[in-house]
């Protein structure tokens, strides 16, 4: 069992920047792919970036070029740099932590951009 905890969200102002931990506790020997992913109100989640247990990263359009997704292995722990953001960027992100058999979230981190 995985256990994934998210923190780092916040108020910001257009064009700034914030950064999300994802930490994990648990056995994840067996994880592949860990991810961002994001849910405003009234739509669906949606994936944001991508990285691999061998660190193969990738974004999805709308955030390539000013988020950056990054994990510490000693820590057990991926982030998510978010830069230059965006009202549209508000929404509630959540990590998620799959293997073969099984995928695990976290409980979500409130994002705000906002004059």
């Amino acid at each position: 069992q995985v256990q994934l905890v998210e923190s780092g969200g916040g108020l910001v102002q257009p064009g700034g920047s914030l950064r999300l931990s994802c930490a994990a506790s648990g056995s994840i020997v067996s994880i592949y792919f860990m991810r961002w992913h994001r849910q405003a109100p009234g739509k669906q989640r949606e994936l944001v970036a991508t990285i691999t247990s061998g660190g193969t990263t990738n974004y999805s359009d709308y955030v390539k070029g000013r988020f950056t997704i990054s994990r510490d292995n000693a820590k057990n722990t991926i982030y998510l740099q978010m830069n230059s953001l965006k009202p549209e960027d508000t929404a509630v992100y959540y990590c998620n932590f799959a293997s073969v058999a099984r995928n695990y979230w976290g409980q979500g981190t409130q994002v705000t951009v906002s004059s």
